[in-house]
């Protein structure tokens, strides 16, 4: 199954949502009939409620066939849907009325005779199929004659309360009926199809989510891997600054500590958070290759509390500030400089800094702005900064400034416990 067709499975309104919906509106029907009934006190009502829930089962089955021919148009535009809702439930009222008057048409011929027997008349349908109600002569009646005496009673005499039907006739009460229900399937229509619309709506809603965050993973996949070839620049470098030297010892052990450092910082996914306690490891491995090539002038500091440990960042992202140390406040220094790496927890945020006391200023190309100064500082603070907003967005901030013995960068960064 291709991307396309899944988006429109996912899209489809779930059967049971679209049966809950049929059943909920039959059963509203139901009640506000019975309801109707009783209030008009319509006796036998017992008789009346088996043959009514008849009647809704076959209207919620008309309505699943409804339901079957609005499905083939979910996707059309919302015009074509109403007028397909309006021409499709017009006969399935018409089918259901005259399912309701086949099952009551029995008990209405009851009711009347019962409501004859109680008025003391006798109801009856002659061969032409009209009503007739057959009134008996009262008691003590009797005619008188021309003379002034008494005759015979008269025959009871009949009326006629129904003609026969007859064309349209006969169609009359099935139409009164159809057009009370082809509202309830009209009102049935419009919340399936509110529901379809929300249904896709959310379903948009998800495939936007998925594209935002392919989205933002790709820039942070692109920004990471601007850190790799930076830092292996450096340290080739540094590599061939040794081999030139003669330092051959020197050299060979920092290939086995740069072959370490990528093991680890390439195994992770650029896209993930990583522990902090990782991410202070990778740096350490970092500082032991530049030790190679400073054995007298770089030192090292790493503060960790333990609680703190556990904390997610994104992977690499102290690289570009240990390695600016290294080249702004090392490799320009004839004194020991101590790098010191550390981390706090401040009002519920996460506060990671990288300092040095080497006293060297800020690079050319202002570090605020992430402008790219001499020397590639372009990368450094400008990264970073990108990183954490593609991160954070808002939540997280960098500041980068000297001290009173040299430089330090704070990064700002909500409390991540789960990556």
């Amino acid at each position: 199954m291709n991307q396309s067709s899944a988006l429109t499975v996912h899209e489809r309104l779930p059967l049971k949502i679209v049966l809950a919906s049929i059943i909920g509106a039959w059963l509203c029907y139901f009640l506000l009939v019975t309801l109707r009934g009783n209030v008009m006190g319509i006796d036998m009502q017992a008789e009346l409620l088996w043959r009514r829930s008849l009647v809704c089962a076959a209207g919620a089955a008309v309505t699943v066939a409804l339901w079957l021919i609005l499905r083939l148009f979910e996707y059309r535009a919302l015009w074509v849907k109403i007028v397909i809702a309006l021409l499709a439930a017009l006969p399935a009222s018409v089918l259901i009325a005259q399912i309701n008057q086949a099952v009551f048409a029995e008990i209405q011929e009851e009711m009347q005779k019962k409501f004859a027997e109680e008025q003391g008349v006798n109801l009856r349908r002659d061969e032409a199929g009209n009503l007739l109600v057959d009134i008996p002569t009262p008691r003590g009646w009797v005619p008188a004659d021309e003379n002034g005496s008494a005759g015979a009673a008269p025959p009871s005499f009949s009326l006629t309360l129904e003609p026969a039907p007859t064309g349209l006739d006969r169609w009359r009460p099935i139409i009164g009926a159809a057009l009370s229900l082809y509202f309830l399937l009209l009102a049935w229509s419009a919340l399936y199809l509110a529901l379809i619309a929300g249904a896709q709506a959310q379903a948009a809603e998800r495939r936007e989510g998925e594209f935002r965050r392919a989205a933002k993973a790709a820039e942070l996949r692109s920004l990471r891997y601007q850190v790799n070839p930076h830092f292996l620049f450096n340290t080739l470098n540094s590599l061939s600054a040794l081999v030139m030297t003669g330092r051959t010892d020197d050299a060979e052990e920092m290939i086995q500590t740069i072959s370490d450092f990528y093991r680890h910082s390439l195994a992770d996914d650029p896209t993930m958070d990583v522990p902090l306690e990782d991410e202070f490891a990778l740096q350490r491995r970092y500082l032991d290759v530049e030790a190679v090539r400073f054995p007298q002038r770089l030192r090292t500091q790493f503060e960790l509390p333990e609680e703190l440990a556990g904390m997610k960042v994104p992977g690499m992202i102290l690289q570009p500030l240990v390695e600016n140390s290294v080249k702004y406040a090392v490799a320009r220094s004839t004194e020991p400089v101590t790098i010191h790496v550390a981390a706090r927890e401040e009002f519920d945020r996460l506060v990671v800094t990288v300092t040095n006391d080497g006293g060297h200023s800020e690079p050319a190309g202002n570090a605020g702005d992430g402008t790219k100064g001499v020397s590639g500082f372009g990368i450094g603070l400008a990264n970073v900064r990108d990183r954490l907003a593609a991160r954070f967005g808002n939540s997280a901030s960098i500041t980068s400034g000297p001290t009173l013995d040299g430089y330090e960068t704070e990064l700002r960064m909500p409390l991540v416990r789960h990556g």
